[in-house]
């Protein structure tokens, strides 16, 4: 299958504290550093202070652009699945908002979440709850040219509780409800390998329908998954012990993985997601998927 070699973007995981909540670092500082690796483009954040202004959407879409950088994802984490009514809708304004907010910045994808794995919430309902809420707001990121991309997701950095659907069974039975030309998947091995599940099980099930990938290698400090999964409930955020590794250090098979993606013409983005040891080991990441892509997709 003819197809073109993916391009790649960069995620500030390293600086969410900074761009997010203490605003020491500037959008444009974030900007800077990457416009210095070997990457097409910037995932952004929703949750980046500077954001609060709408007038700066489109002044960072011309920042980045005058870097070599476009700006092809917007992770943002709405939470559809809290038992209140009002809660969700007003969570679906929210992600209304935030595809305003990937289209200003020139943005094609917007990741959208299930909601957190509260213990008060069946599956059932949970799952009707995303649906319904990922639904109601396809019409708007349509109009405005956006592809809500629904993230096999672990815990987002400000979250309680870890993702609803973050279990393959429940993911693709969330996947499988909703049937949109402006609905795709976001692929991230690393999670599944969170959730104890082969990330290769997981892609082989959604590869025909993703359209963006999140690149990481993600280990565990210290003790076990067991040991995570009495840590990751009830405070905000990561336990201590998870971390970012650098791509192709880590447990995920990018040879398998990238294999997979290409036997279906994948050519989308691949953002990653690590880098919190420094600008270097973020290039080096960069270096190896670079890699992989030409020799996955060499002469395509």
């Amino acid at each position: 299958m003819l197809c073109a070699m993916p391009k790649l973007a960069a995620f500030p995981k390293a600086y969410m504290h900074e761009l997010c909540r203490d605003g020491s670092m500037s959008v444009e500082a974030w900007l800077e550093i990457a416009a210095g690796l070997e990457i097409d483009g910037v995932e952004w954040y929703a949750g980046f202070l500077e954001n609060a202004e709408r007038a700066n959407w489109a002044r960072f879409r011309k920042a980045a652009a005058a870097r070599g950088l476009e700006v092809p994802m917007l992770c943002c984490s709405p939470d559809f699945t809290h038992p209140d009514e009002a809660f969700r809708a007003a969570e679906i304004d929210k992600q209304r908002g935030w595809v305003d907010m990937a289209a200003e910045l020139g943005a094609g994808y917007c990741r959208v979440l299930s909601g957190q794995r509260r213990p008060e919430v069946s599956r059932d309902d949970g799952l009707r709850h995303a649906a319904d809420s990922i639904e109601a707001c396809l019409p708007h990121a349509e109009r405005r040219g956006v592809t809500l991309i629904l993230e096999n997701h672990y815990k987002d950095d400000f979250w309680e509780y870890p993702e609803f659907a973050q279990h393959a069974d429940v993911f693709c039975d969330l996947v499988d409800r909703i049937d949109h030309p402006r609905f795709a998947v976001n692929f991230d091995p690393s999670n599944a390998l969170l959730a104890g599940e082969d990330p290769l099980e997981l892609l082989r099930r959604v590869k025909g329908r993703v359209a963006t990938m999140h690149a990481s290698d993600r280990y565990l400090a210290e003790g076990t998954l067991e040991d995570l999964r009495r840590e990751e409930s009830g405070a905000e955020g990561y336990a201590g012990r998870l971390r970012h590794g650098e791509i192709g250090k880590g447990l995920n098979d990018y040879d398998a993985i990238f294999a997979e993606l290409r036997s279906v013409g994948f050519d989308g983005w691949v953002s990653i997601e690590d880098g919190v040891e420094g600008v270097e080991q973020l290039r080096r990441s960069a270096a190896f998927l670079r890699a992989k892509f030409a020799q996955h997709w060499n002469g395509a």
